[in-house]
């Protein structure tokens, strides 16, 4: 037996490790050691961010166990740094002083953040995200400090941001640029973009440069160039990456900008080679994933001494998931005088397409939202290929290709079309072919199948719809979507829908967010800012007496009793029953407004009133002061009920709607809902508090009360539906009950009534609430079960309670 070579590879990340994949897969020939600075395994460094938020572990996103190294002879070596190669003894030195021979030996040092070159910068609490202790200081620095700035509004600067965010931490982005992601997204997607991820929570400071980190020995924030400064005790530098290449210079190995190879990834030192983000090829060093194993695909034939094309370099495209939200660029994405530019823009969705041509030929794209043209998109760019009117019906709608949406398409014709040597998965280099060839040869079935033989959707899971796709055409009527089809999933992590998520969580009595994602298996096990907060809906609304709600799965407004701003800041809206307040109630919101600083106090359309512009730091201590109940203006719940003064007052009133409403609102607050939820209740017909626009209006009469449904005033304008006609206080508060109760139940999260009345229908609502006094009695029994477990945290019994009751006794002795 031929005695085996020596192969070294230094730098334990996901492009070396996968050049040893790809070899193992062609040859035995070699005694492969390892050699990594980190005490762990091969990890997938794409979800660090995952690891940062705390919704994985480390465990969760370790590539390649201890035992597959084991399993295949390789000796690893980690927490070892090798600090010097002699390149004419092939030798290795690491800091231990240990020594190892080598026949050949792969340099992979990837790259490290770039720190700004600025005053300070040497600071504790100054760090950059790249690596497993990166997140642990982070998570160690949320648990003592508040406020935190990442510089930079890149990719990893945004997942950065994403997981401090969900660690609590008030997380401000600091860009040099005007648009987010502006190497990928023009500046449409990269506005959307933006708007998403401020609605999770996390603020902007868009065109700052940063000249300063400020504070003694520890940062205590930072000054930009125009002088104006931002607080913080954490700062995450996330402004781009340089190659690691100290070990090459020192070595007397050439590099430049990174190692300089060749086609293939030789060095200048012989049987020298270097891949991935340390490497420089063509005077060009790539940070994505995709071109680091295609160079891993060529430098694995090269050691073998098999055949093989070289590598020219690549064609980037970039498919990424941004804290939930799916985005893609290939080509040229900034309009010029020459394109001929396509595109179309859904702000209702959330979607965006935009394909470049350049006389009628493909050089460029950006997708925000719904990226599954993606493949085919990459692959006309590539190739440089000429739009026909098939593929413009095939992209931007038409026929059968329109089926999902203006931004979507008949996709079975992609994957259909595609070659066998297309990549599907960019992030492990498998072809299509591969897949057709698992699924042909082995029987595969099932994505999981396909992962565990192939690797693809196992690094970033981008591919997956691709690969779900293939499966369908390959095993055609044998094909069974065991989720229901994707299409009806609550979101992008499952294929589960609302109906079988509900019917599994009372059939397996789940009881935390956690345990139904495991259970039910999603696709992306951290969820995302769509599922998570639904679950916890649908969990709290079947056990509503059984379960702690999750804070950590609500929306940061929920979570803060606020609604963020533009600026960053705060609104605070305490409650006023009915929209009566007294003096008492009016001196303490003047006087908390000026004490924080308010930037405007308004009489909001509900009959209350918003201090606008208030600090996060200072939320806790304006509610204490304030004494008053929240009126909840952030939440899925009751908002507000609005009232006309009514009999007590009005000449034309009939029905007294300000006690109505009063106690309307106070019986039904902090109730969740499956979407914000708005009352309101008139004294006569004349409609003054504007019943016919509101989810539940009430119209009082001669003869008793009059019940709408339904109504929206918002972007989407419905009129409010009659549903029925009551004669007694008491049973129009059942029947409000019954119909809040029934929406909770059968509404999908984030659902307004008005949708959900359309879809169910008026008349299955009105024998459920109204006709079968069987279930209305059982609906009533459930909403009070739900109303018997709440607790808000800043209303307890309060002297303003006393207040309101001393206000409303007044109103009854004045009109009486």
């Amino acid at each position: 037996m031929a005695k085996k070579r020596k192969l070294i590879l230094i730098g334990n990340g996901m492009a070396g490790v996968n050049v040893l994949e790809q070899l193992l897969k062609i040859s035995n020939a070699f005694d492969i050691s390892v050699y990594g600075d980190e005490p762990y395994p091969n990890y997938n460094r794409i979800q660090l961010s995952y690891v940062l938020e705390g919704s994985k572990t480390l465990d969760d996103i370790i590539l390649n166990s201890r035992e597959w190294y084991e399993e295949n002879g390789i000796e690893l070596h980690v927490g070892s740094r090798i600090v010097r190669i002699d390149t004419d003894k092939k030798l290795v030195y690491t800091s231990a002083g240990d020594a190892a021979e080598y026949d050949a030996l792969i340099i992979a040092t990837g790259s490290k953040p770039f720190i700004l070159p600025i005053p300070g910068a040497g600071k504790k609490g100054v760090i950059g995200f790249r690596d497993i202790a990166d997140c642990q200081t982070m998570i160690e620095a949320s648990r003592r400090v508040k406020q935190a700035a990442v510089i930079g509004g890149g990719l990893l600067g945004l997942e950065a941001a994403k997981g401090l965010t969900q660690l609590g931490m008030e997380t401000t982005v600091v860009h040099l640029m005007d648009t987010l992601m502006e190497r990928q997204l023009d500046e449409t997607a990269g506005g959307m973009l933006k708007a998403e991820l401020e609605r999770q929570g996390i603020r902007f400071l868009m065109g700052k440069r940063t000249t300063e980190v400020l504070g003694g020995e520890e940062v205590a924030g930072i000054r930009f160039e125009d002088g104006t400064e931002l607080d913080a005790q954490l700062l995450v530098m996330s402004a781009g990456i340089v190659p690691n290449i100290e070990l090459a210079q020192s070595s007397g190995i050439e590099t430049g900008r990174g190692i300089k190879v060749n086609d293939y990834m030789e060095t200048s030192a012989p049987d020298v080679y270097a891949v991935g983000e340390c490497c420089e090829h063509r005077n060009v060093c790539y940070g994505l994933v995709a071109p680091l194993f295609e160079q891993g695909a060529v430098l694995a034939k090269v050691l073998c001494g098999a055949q093989t094309a070289p590598y020219e370099g690549s064609s980037v495209s970039t498919k990424l998931k941004i804290s939930g939200v799916d985005v893609f660029s290939a080509g040229e994405y900034t309009d010029r005088p020459e394109h001929r530019v396509l595109r179309v823009h859904d702000g209702w969705r959330g979607l965006y397409k935009k394909v470049l041509l350049r006389d009628k030929r493909f050089v460029g794209a950006v997708l925000y939202g719904d990226v599954t043209d993606a493949p085919l998109l990459a692959r006309l760019i590539r190739e440089g290929a000429d739009m026909t009117e098939e593929l413009y019906q095939e992209l931007f709608g038409g026929g059968q290709s329109s089926a999902q949406g203006c931004c979507g398409g008949g996709k079975t014709s992609i994957v259909q079309g595609m070659p066998d040597d297309e990549i599907v998965c960019g992030c492990n280099g498998v072809t299509k072919g591969d897949i057709v060839r698992v699924i042909q040869e082995d029987g595969f079935t099932t994505v999981d199948e396909i992962k565990a033989k192939t690797g693809a959707t196992r690094s970033c899971g981008g591919c997956k719809p691709l690969v779900e796709q293939l499966l369908q055409y390959v095993l055609g009527d044998g094909y069974q979507d065991k989720g229901g089809g994707k299409k009806q999933g609550i979101c992008g992590c499952t294929t589960h829908t609302r109906d079988e998520i509900v019917v599994a969580i009372r059939e397996k009595r789940l009881t935390s967010v956690r345990e139904v994602m495991m259970v039910m298996e999603w696709e992306q096990a951290e969820g995302c800012s769509k599922c998570r907060p639904a679950l916890n809906y649908y969990l709290g609304m079947i056990w509503p007496a059984e379960r702690e709600d999750e804070r950590e799965s609500r929306f940061v407004n929920e979570r803060l009793h606020a609604n963020i701003q533009k600026d960053g800041t705060y609104s605070v809206i305490p409650r006023m029953y009915g929209g009566v307040t007294t003096p008492e109630q009016l001196r303490q919101i003047a006087d908390a407004a000026d004490k924080y600083n308010a930037k405007m106090v308004k009489v909001t359309g509900g009959q209350r009133i918003d201090l606008l512009g208030i600090e996060k730091k200072d939320l806790p201590a304006i509610w204490e002061e304030l004494g008053m109940p929240s009126g909840y203006g952030y939440a899925k719940a009751l908002r507000t009920v609005k009232t006309c003064v009514g009999s007590r007052f009005c000449r034309f009133g009939t029905q007294d709607s300000v006690g109505m409403g009063i106690l309307l609102e106070k019986k039904f607050e902090r109730l969740w809902m499956p979407a914000k939820f708005k009352m309101a209740v008139n004294g006569c017909p004349r409609n003054c508090a504007e019943s016919g626009t509101k989810d539940l209006g009430i119209v009082g009469n001669d003869g008793g009360w009059e019940v709408y449904v339904g109504g929206n005033g918002g972007i989407r304008m419905k009129e409010a539906e009659l549903l029925c006609k009551v004669k007694t206080d008491e049973e129009l508060i059942e029947l409000c009950g019954a119909f809040i109760q029934y929406y909770r139940e059968t509404g999908n999260y984030a659902e307004r009534t008005s949708d959900w009345l359309e879809r169910l229908g008026l008349e299955q609502v009105k024998k459920a609430v109204v006709d079968d006094l069987e279930l209305r009695k059982q609906l009533i029994e459930r909403v009070e079960l739900a109303l018997a477990g709440l607790r808000d945290p800043w209303r307890e019994v309060t002297e303003n309670e006393k207040l309101q009751r001393q206000l409303y006794q007044a109103i009854e002795v004045t009109a009486e």
